[in-house]
């Protein structure tokens, strides 16, 4: 158990669900309250446009002792959200679930039983069937598809997970955009297991993942964890390398033997089409490496908190507890260019540190 007393923790990044998380949370409260472990609940907005952040501000009032709730500057994206969540997680076991319901919270025993049993670092919740669209499922088998390939495994990746603290700590160093949780799980650990959970339908609204949102995800996955699509450019390359210098060597000899007739119009037009179209894709799949690492080294932030409402008031999560955790492995600068700031120091709240570079103030208020 963490030195608080909290094991488990359950992080929700919230995203247009102001109608489910009232019905989120008592479901949750029911589960949890039945067993005897010690609990908390992240909540945090992912820059939600309808009602979300007042519905996540009364359900922290109501219990500040057990909710931390998280407001973000801007919609950031579900895994740079969950990034922030996991930063102020304090349980041994963090639990990731979505905001609409299709996880069932009475299937967190389930993936708590099955991570100290198995002896895994994560486990995924997988269900038999998922209850998406038709689009949002073939988004899903793509990017299930793509991960395999990246990390050779048979497992897949779900966003009902179960982590391990150690493992949350080691991710915890990526403070980059374009994040992918699941491919810096598979880069820190081999121990990953899955077990079978059910799925329901949405309660209400519709997926915040749009198919193209899904292929930006798949190409993050790529672009961030893997080398294979600039390996497939080269190999693309030498193959029509070899085919060129193949054809050439069959009409020069077709020359020497004073074989060829009037040059062909349609094969001159197809060899460029097909040359062109193979450097214009080559150069597009370059150019996406050469941005993400343009917006790296420029620290895109990965995420901006405008407000934190920790759960403090039994003194398990103080702001300065989160301070120190989030400042403490390097020293920062005043945002407006003053004297660096010792690590741990009060005024260099976690808050800040909750944007990529750690230059961004929030607020941060107690009920």
């Amino acid at each position: 158990m963490s030195g608080d007393g909290t094991n488990l923790s359950i992080v929700v990044p919230v995203y247009r669900s102001g109608n489910t998380l009232v019905a989120l949370c008592d479901r949750l409260d029911s589960v949890m309250e039945g067993g005897s472990t010690g609990w908390e609940l992240v909540l945090v907005d992912d820059g939600s446009p309808d009602e979300s952040w007042r519905v996540v501000s009364e359900l922290q009032a109501a219990n500040p002792e057990r909710i931390v709730a998280v407001q973000l500057m801007r919609n950031f994206g579900q895994h740079n959200a969950l990034m922030c969540g996991l930063r102020h997680a304090r349980g041994k076991y963090i639990v990731t679930m979505d905001d609409d319901l299709q996880h069932p919270p009475e299937e967190i025993p389930k993936l708590l039983e099955a991570i100290e049993v198995s002896g895994s670092d994560v486990v995924y919740g997988v269900p038999d069937e998922r209850k998406h669209h038709r689009w949002r499922n073939l988004g899903s088998v793509l990017v299930t598809a793509f991960y395999r390939l990246v990390f050779k495994t048979k497992v897949r990746p779900s966003a009902f997970r179960i982590i391990r603290r150690e493992v949350v700590e080691a991710i915890l160093s990526y403070n980059l955009n374009y994040t992918y949780i699941d491919g810096l799980l598979a880069w820190n650990t081999e121990r990953i297991g899955q077990v079978t959970v059910e799925h329901h339908a949405r309660a209400s609204g519709c997926s915040g993942y749009s198919l193209r949102k899904l292929l930006v995800l798949a190409m993050n996955l790529f672009t961030n964890f893997s080398l294979l699509p600039l390996q497939l450019v080269t190999l693309a390359g030498f193959l029509a390398s070899l085919g060129g210098f193949a054809a050439g060597a069959y009409y020069l000899a077709k020359y020497l033997f004073a074989q060829i007739a009037v040059p062909g119009y349609a094969s001159t037009i197809i060899a460029i089409l097909v040359l062109g179209g193979l450097q214009l894709l080559s150069l597009g799949i370059i150019g996406e490496y050469l941005g993400r690492m343009h917006l790296n080294v420029n620290r895109k932030p990965q995420y901006t908190v405008r407000t934190v409402l920790p759960a403090g008031r039994d003194g398990r999560a103080s702001p300065d507890i989160l301070c120190q955790r989030a400042s403490a492995e390097s020293p920062q600068s005043d945002s407006q260019g003053g004297e660096p700031r010792a690590a741990g120091d009060p005024s260099n709240c976690p808050h800040s540190l909750d944007s990529a570079n750690g230059n961004t103030q929030s607020t941060t208020r107690t009920s």
